[in-house]
């Protein structure tokens, strides 16, 4: 089959090679440099080869090189606006008020806090409604560690004695009153003999007195003194510290008065006691003061822990320390006194306290 080209007149051959002559120099096959064709000097057939040099026997031209740019064109219209997009879904709010939302607030999925209650509703409901609010605030955390008790300040200025008051007058049949008894003859009475003992004075257990009944309320008991030294270490209630104890719960069990039934009641309740704030009570017998034991201590009442709290606060060995009492709750807590901070309150009967014993008389 003969080659495909172009047979072109003698006349357009001259006028091709003209064009050669001018662009054969530059780089061809390509639209910047142009084609190259080459031309059958005899039978006047051109051929496109594709090479950058023309076979023998033909002459080259390069036709569609780039002429330069023109002029720049003039700005075309100004293309029609788009249609707008959709519309975004709706965004959900978070509401807060004083009170607790009602239905005709807010709309489906949105959030509610009320401001006084602490308390967080929502989403809400697409039915309309709210659902049940939940609060934000946490539960109570465990109660951290008691603080170091800071150093003891100075000791302030007695002050002056103040006027007699008149004497009184003589009852009827009165008896002896329990300010006249005379019964605390520690190295602290004073230069009088037979010194009326006195809240802070030493007892005749040679522990320190902590309430007076100058009221008479009480049956039995005019004085309530603190053991001279308690447990060198904590301990828990009792052994059988999961065990519940009538006999020692109830707010009977908290009054003023009633330590000794309390620890009689643990005691006898408790199987085979071996341990335990009450066991060391009732086993307590002071060291001798005045030449006598004292063996009659028990456990105080929460009640009877307060007031040694209130008067033996700031006397040396009781600052910061947490006593038991021997007030139950339930078969799981008892009470307890704080001597760093007053507070009293329940604590489990397996943790830890020390043991201040007390005995009545």
């Amino acid at each position: 089959m003969p080659k495909r080209g172009l047979l072109i007149g003698a006349l357009a051959v001259s006028a091709l090679l003209v064009v050669v002559a001018a662009n054969g120099a530059g780089i061809i096959n390509n639209p910047t440099a142009g084609y190259l064709l080459c031309i059958d000097t005899k039978t006047k057939v051109v051929t496109h080869p594709g090479t950058a040099t023309c076979p023998k026997g033909t002459k080259g031209l390069v036709v569609g090189s780039k002429g330069q740019d023109g002029a720049a064109g003039l700005t075309g219209a100004t293309g029609l606006n788009g249609q707008n997009g959709r519309d975004g879904l709706d965004g959900k709010t978070l509401w807060n008020g004083t009170k607790d939302p009602e239905n005709t607030w807010g709309s489906p999925g949105d959030m509610f806090i009320n401001s006084v209650t602490k308390t967080l509703f929502g989403p809400k409901n697409l039915d309309g409604t709210w659902p049940i609010g939940v609060s934000l605030i946490g539960p109570k955390g465990d109660q951290g560690l008691t603080g170091l008790t800071g150093a003891t300040g100075p000791q302030g200025p007695s002050g002056g004695s103040g006027p007699a008051g008149p004497a009184g007058a003589n009852g009827t049949n009165a008896t002896i009153a329990i300010t006249e008894l005379f019964v605390c003859d520690g190295p602290d009475a004073g230069t009088v003999a037979n010194e009326k003992c006195k809240i802070g004075m030493t007892g005749p257990g040679g522990g320190i007195i902590f309430f007076v009944d100058y009221n008479d309320i009480y049956e039995g008991f005019n004085y309530l003194e603190a053991a001279p030294e308690g447990a060198s270490e904590i301990m828990d209630w009792s052994n059988e510290w999961n065990l519940s104890i009538p006999g020692a719960s109830g707010l009977a069990s908290r009054a003023v008065g009633h330590g000794q039934a309390n620890t009689t009641a643990i005691i006898s309740a408790t199987p085979a006691p071996t341990s335990g704030a009450a066991k060391f009570a009732d086993d307590y017998s002071s060291p001798s003061f005045n030449g006598v034991v004292k063996s009659d201590w028990f456990l105080g009442s929460i009640g009877e822990m307060r007031l040694m709290y209130d008067n033996l606060r700031f006397a040396e060995g009781f600052e910061g320390q947490d006593y038991w009492s021997s007030s139950e709750f339930d078969s799981d807590y008892a009470w307890f006194q704080i001597f760093a901070n007053g507070a009293y309150t329940l604590i489990l009967k397996s943790d830890g306290l020390y043991v201040r014993p007390v005995r009545a008389f």
